[in-house]
């Protein structure tokens, strides 16, 4: 199964921090402010359910959480997490398969994108668009480069992706343009911060109304 990070799922997180330290948790731990008590929320990719916890702590109670994950191991890992009373359905599937029959608040997608290529991210992203209310917030965090990125950047970004390829059949090869398709769908950036040298970005998108 493409996408899939069974294998690797109860050693993610130390990996993550040795790799990154601690800047892939700050980056999405930056955007909860944009969150509203009492929000229904669409987590997509959540890997090991660590930011359950994380909304707990801000909201112990009232949001309404739907969580897809594609890896049966880190949905596994995520149930154990401590999230309060908020109510949360956890959904084994891969997030290009999903359909609701509700609309959401708040969509956060945490490092899923880098996953896919460039089609198939145009695709899931129309769709998690179709599922966002108007006036909600997308909380995005993802890796960044471009041509002009130092060496080390792309140095990584390849050695990851050689990594994930061999590991969990990631898909992609290279990073999809994700902010051409927020302008696209006329998405405002309510606020940006950048992270690990500009290697990875955290980026709160305003849905504007539309008729």
């Amino acid at each position: 199964m493409k996408n899939n990070y069974d294998k690797i799922a109860p050693y993610y997180d130390r990996m993550s921090r040795l790799v990154f330290g601690r800047a892939q948790v700050n980056a999405q731990l930056s955007l909860l402010e944009h969150i509203k008590p009492g929000s229904t929320i669409l987590i997509a990719g959540g890997g090991t359910g660590w930011i359950l916890e994380a909304l707990a702590e801000k909201y112990p109670e009232g949001l309404h959480i739907t969580y897809i994950e594609i890896s049966g191991a880190m949905l596994d890992i995520s149930r154990k997490k401590n999230y309060g009373r908020n109510k949360v359905e956890f959904i084994h599937l891969a997030i290009e398969d999903f359909t609701a029959q509700q609309l959401y608040n708040t969509i956060i997608t945490p490092f899923l994108f880098d996953n896919f290529s460039a089609e198939r991210a145009a695709q899931t992203f129309t769709l998690l668009d179709h599922l966002l209310r108007n006036g909600g917030n997308w909380l995005f965090t993802d890796f960044t480069y471009n041509k002009t990125a130092p060496l080390w950047q792309r140095l990584l970004l390849r050695m990851m992706y050689l990594f994930f390829h061999a590991v969990s059949h990631v898909e992609a090869s290279s990073l999809p343009d994700m902010e051409t398709l927020f302008i696209k769908h006329r998405y405002i950036p309510a606020a940006r911060s950048s992270w690990y040298g500009g290697f990875i970005q955290a980026i709160a998108y305003y849905k504007e109304s539309r008729r």
